[in-house]
C-alpha cells in the first residue's frame, strides 16, 4: 500500500470519516458545480461563502463536481481524498457531519 493510503486510513480513523460523509461530500461538490441540478434554463447563483464554504473550497469542490456530475456518490475515499486540496480536507473534517444539509437547501429534482 501506498504512503498516501496509509495516511487516509489514520486521517479516516482519527476523524471518524465513514464512507456515507465521503458520499455526502460528492453530492455536496455535484451541488456546487451544478446548484440546479442540471435543469436546462435554470440557473442558480449562490453565494456559498454565505453557507459556510469558502472560497478556495468552493473550487475545490466545483472541479470535483464537475468531473463526478453524473457519477454516483459512492466512489472510493482514497480516490476522493487525493483530488482535494489541504484547505479542502480540513473543511470535509471539520463539516462532515452537516453536509446532508446542503441536500435539504435544494431540491432534488430526480424524485418523483
Amino acid at each position: 500500500m501506498s504512503q498516501e493510503h496509509d495516511e487516509l486510513i489514520q486521517i479516516q480513523q482519527l476523524a471518524n470519516l465513514k464512507p456515507t460523509h465521503f458520499a455526502d461530500l460528492i453530492r455536496t461538490a455535484q451541488l456546487v458545480f451544478d446548484p440546479a441540478g442540471g435543469v436546462s434554463g435554470r440557473y442558480i447563483n449562490v453565494d456559498w461563502q454565505q453557507l459556510g464554504i469558502p472560497h478556495n473550497v468552493a473550487e475545490n469542490l466545483r472541479s470535483l463536481g464537475k468531473k463526478y456530475r453524473y457519477d454516483s456518490p459512492s466512489i472510493a475515499s482514497d480516490i476522493i481524498w487525493s483530488q482535494l486540496t489541504p484547505e479542502t480536507r480540513t473543511w470535509f473534517i471539520n463539516h462532515k457531519d452537516q453536509l446532508w444539509k446542503f441536500e435539504e437547501i435544494f431540491p432534488a429534482l430526480d424524485e418523483d
